[in-house]
């Protein structure tokens, strides 16, 4: 029978602040403890394999059905990219580059001169807020809104009615092209929006990230003759390398629908998950109790999941940084993140204690498949797990 695997990120759910958060001004950061004493946070299904059992985290059960851990970020940062090119073999000594004043002057005018569109805002915004503040003019004008974040990133917003959304990707690709080196941001992102003031962002967001500066476990299995399907925003993190079939998604729900439709599918291989709403939708915008609903979810469909795992399948549920919705602070946080890892040949309760790096993920899913893991970092936990 073939092998799969499956890997869910939650994106931003984090356990706790790491040691070093005060680097990042993150003390005191925890965003599953914001939002598990919200009355919309019912998540019977995680507490049973072991969420709550994770060192630090506190109320677990007595018999987890799944072996759990603590991971600790090594890479500078705790942003998107660099969180999911840890959990996928490579450790980013650097942190990318970011702009807490908006972008220097040069890189705006090339950047108007390529596209032939003015540019207002350039400051780090809100998603939602730069919209508000924004929309109108650029209706008005046409001009693009450029903005930015705590995070790597150079986002472009557009009205769908104003600037097509395929053409709001030629801007990100122009854009793409243009921030290399020094300015290599992770992301370059699309963010259209629609209706009228003070307007909604659809659901054509769009990521053009910087292509990874070495092979990912995603490279290493597709070489070896495995599938390597991504679920959400997995394909724009890793632009497109190593993936041999992708597939967007909308929200959540529909990221787990494709998820269930997958693994009712034959395949040999990895399947990479996002769930970007935790993040998106719920940590960014301080949303509590839509984050604590948004775990309810996943909670329901992880139990329908569980129950339909075929004999040699592996589930590993795990994060990228944390986004604490508690906080004042609508920015990641730099923070621990869980691993639950579960399957009919994984050992039940095994306390792997705090790992030193999310890279350890990537170097346990290589041995799995019995897949060189030299040329990744991490050390795998399988044996350590596996019946």
């Amino acid at each position: 029978m073939a092998k799969r695997f499956f890997l869910i990120v939650l994106d931003s759910f984090g356990v706790g602040e790491l040691p070093d958060a005060y680097k990042w001004h993150d003390e005191g950061s925890n965003t599953l403890g914001a939002i598990r004493n919200h009355p919309n946070f019912n998540c019977p299904e995680l507490k049973n394999m072991g969420l709550f059992n994770i060192d630090g985290v506190g109320g677990g059960v007595s018999a987890p059905k799944a072996s759990y851990a603590k991971m600790a970020e090594k890479s500078a940062g705790k942003d998107t990219t660099i969180g999911h090119w840890e959990i996928a073999g490579i450790i980013s000594p650097d942190p990318l580059p970011t702009y807490p004043d908006g972008f220097p002057d040069e890189l705006i005018k090339e950047f108007v001169e390529k596209t032939g569109r003015q540019v207002i805002c350039n400051k780090p915004y809100s998603g939602t807020e730069v919209i508000k503040d924004y929309g109108r003019g650029h209706v008005q004008t046409g001009a693009l809104i450029v903005y930015t974040s705590a995070d790597s990133v150079f986002q472009i917003a557009a009205h769908e009615d104003i600037v097509p959304v395929e053409k709001l990707y030629e801007y990100c690709e122009i854009a793409r092209k243009m921030l290399v080196g020094k300015h290599g941001v992770g992301r370059v992102i699309a963010r259209p929006f629609n209706g009228e003031y003070p307007y909604t962002r659809t659901a054509n967001r769009h990521d053009f990230s910087l292509l990874p500066p070495a092979d990912t476990m995603l490279n290493i299995l597709q070489h070896a003759g495995y599938d390597t399907i991504s679920v959400g925003k997995i394909n724009d993190i890793f632009a497109g390398s190593g993936i041999s079939e992708s597939y967007r998604t909308t929200s959540n729900t529909h990221g787990m629908q494709v998820t269930k439709e997958l693994q009712e599918k034959d395949f040999s291989g990895l399947c990479f998950v996002n769930l970007v709403d935790f993040d998106m939708k719920y940590g960014h915008r301080n949303d509590v109790p839509g984050y604590a609903a948004a775990a309810t979810e996943f909670d329901g469909f992880l139990t329908s999941f569980v129950k339909d795992m075929r004999e040699d399948d592996v589930l590993l549920i795990t994060a990228d940084h944390g986004c604490d919705p508690a906080t004042t602070s609508t920015d990641h946080s730099r923070e621990y993140t869980p691993m639950l890892i579960y399957g009919n040949g994984i050992k039940n309760g095994v306390n792997l204690g705090t790992r030193a790096s999310f890279s350890d993920i990537s170097a346990t899913v290589l041995e799995y498949f019995g897949v060189a893991q030299d040329k990744t970092q991490g050390e795998s936990f399988l044996r350590l797990v596996q019946k």
